[in-house]
């Protein structure tokens, strides 16, 4: 007989936003923090670069809102970008408590700067600040006796009953069955859908679950065409999608071509630090118009101790791939990062689905728009699950247990044909890399959302026939998300930030939000 678990919270996902929430949530509650794969799997892990926060008596918050502002295109919502601004600091001191040990200069934070920074304001653990404040919160998650954390378990849809979340049926992967859990609040923090592009900086993870979940939930989902780019990938065979910081020309590395021509020069006066749109565009056209399959990125001209001090992680990396990026410029290509669109919600993490919140990429919050700005996006984990858990702790927990039923697979089958999902992700995140990426179009963007249409009905009929599993459960998810991220591309008649569509190449004069609810 599958499990039905109770608990007073649900937290699905274990990056920065799902561990902070738990750590923030009382300690009289009884928490359940799903984890998808390996505890500390997930783009949080692998975020090099740092986290803003005004943290400099040369810096002020009016000049980190207003960057934030300028770089969202026009679609920043003021009151939430002003409210994490202001919340930076105490996040910083938070995850400090938690033993994140950031970088200093001194008695100082080392502070860098990255595209659309006007000061240096982004603190940072040398380039492996996400994996610091994973470990440390994970650590700090262990030690609290509330925290149940369950490994290898994926969410398959949310418990809903009139407008109410009650928690999710999920696939324990380890024995294969769907269990129940059930809840008064459930936080979504999955993170976001960049593993629907063919080339990403993401993990395997990111797959859009807690978007597609929301949305078939009939939660609001907002600004889905916004996808980031990060213009500067490693490009090798062997390096499945690393990241090279954005710091890293922040302190001055040069983007060139094959002949060590610069080039952003000729697309924007901030050249180098210019926002993530444009510097992906830029590296997008150099590549189209010269045939190339990569372009560089050069800081060979600091000195290698310097490198090696500032830069470890990605020093060692290159390393160890024949690269000695003291010497040799790096190859880089622009590939899939963040999502800027995902599940509305208000300052609190709350949906429009009651009981239901939701925290980190997954979330639109408002505070990215039509852009993100560099290392706002640990910022807003932290900031966002502070106050969702303080919202759910102020909120009662004395309500009956709704019943629902157990996951019935008595009607279905063991497939036999496991090749139709591989193709399936394989054809999905192709059309999105070919048809709905860095420059769009009119036409490709209607050819995509027929041939996912296709893939929709094709992977909605293999669910019903074949019993669950995570694979199948992941291209279910991802399709949703694709199809999302379509709709709203195509309703978007204008270029604007993330969203370039050359049929439609200027900015419109009123800014609007892409929103969706299924019917």
């Amino acid at each position: 007989m599958p499990k039905q678990h109770h608990f007073d919270v649900l937290i699905i996902g274990t990056g920065s936003a799902g561990l902070m929430s738990a750590l923030q949530l009382s300690g009289d509650l009884s928490i359940a923090l799903i984890a998808k794969d390996k505890l500390l799997e997930g783009s949080s892990y692998y975020a090099q670069g740092g986290i803003s926060a005004v943290l400099d008596i040369n810096d002020n918050f009016t000049t980190h809102v207003q960057d934030t502002l300028s770089t969202a295109k026009g679609l920043g919502d003021k009151t939430a970008i002003r409210f994490m601004v202001e919340n930076a600091p105490k996040a910083i001191a938070s995850l400090e408590h938690s033993g994140v040990e950031f970088t200093k200069d001194k008695d100082n934070y080392h502070l860098t700067t990255e595209g659309g920074h006007s000061h240096r304001r982004v603190a940072h653990v040398a380039d492996k600040t996400g994996q610091s404040i994973q470990i440390n919160l994970f650590k700090s998650v262990k030690a609290k006796n509330n925290i149940t954390l369950f490994e290898n378990y994926i969410a398959i849809d949310l418990l809903i009953k009139s407008h109410d979340c009650h928690g999710a049926y999920i696939l324990n992967k380890n024995t294969h069955q769907v269990e129940s859990f059930i809840s008064h609040k459930t936080i979504i923090a999955t993170g976001g859908a960049s593993k629907a592009y063919l080339y990403t900086s993401n993990p395997d993870t990111s797959t859009g679950d807690g978007i597609a979940m929301a949305y078939r939930a009939k939660c609001i989902i907002t600004n889905m065409e916004f996808t980031q780019f990060h213009p500067t990938c490693l490009y090798h065979p062997h390096a499945k999608s690393f990241l090279i910081t954005e710091a890293l020309r922040g302190e001055g590395g040069k983007l060139v071509l094959p002949n060590g021509k610069a080039f952003m020069h000729e697309f924007d006066g901030r050249e180098e630090l210019a926002p993530r749109d444009i510097v992906a565009r830029a590296i997008d056209a150099q590549i189209k118009i010269y045939g190339l399959d990569c372009v560089y990125l050069d800081i060979s001209f600091k000195d290698k101790n310097w490198i090696k001090q500032h830069f470890p992680t990605i020093y060692k990396k290159c390393q160890s791939l024949g690269i000695d990026i003291a010497i040799d410029a790096i190859p880089v290509v622009p590939a899939a990062h963040y999502t800027c669109g995902g599940v509305q919600t208000n300052l609190n993490g709350q949906t429009n689905v009651d009981n239901l919140y939701a925290v980190g990429e997954v979330a639109y919050t408002g505070v990215h728009g039509a852009n993100r700005m560099a290392s706002n996006s640990l910022l807003e984990c932290v900031v966002f699950a502070k106050s969702c858990a303080n919202h759910i702790n102020q909120q009662s927990t004395t309500l009956t247990h709704k019943k629902f039923s157990q996951w019935d697979a008595s009607r279905v089958a063991l497939s036999k044909e496991k090749v139709v999902v591989s193709h399936l992700w394989d054809e999905i995140r192709r059309i999105m890399w070919n048809f709905v990426g860095i420059v769009r179009s009119n036409k490709r963007l209607k050819y995509a959302q027929h041939r996912l249409d296709q893939i929709q009905a094709e992977v909605d009929d293999y669910y019903k026939l074949y019993l669950i599993s995570s694979d199948l459960i992941e291209l279910r998810n991802l399709v949703q998300t694709a199809q999302l991220i379509v709709q709203s591309a195509i309703s978007r008649t204008e270029s604007r930030g993330l969203h370039y569509n050359e049929d439609h190449p200027q900015q419109a004069q009123q800014a609007t939000n892409t929103v969706i609810k299924e019917s």
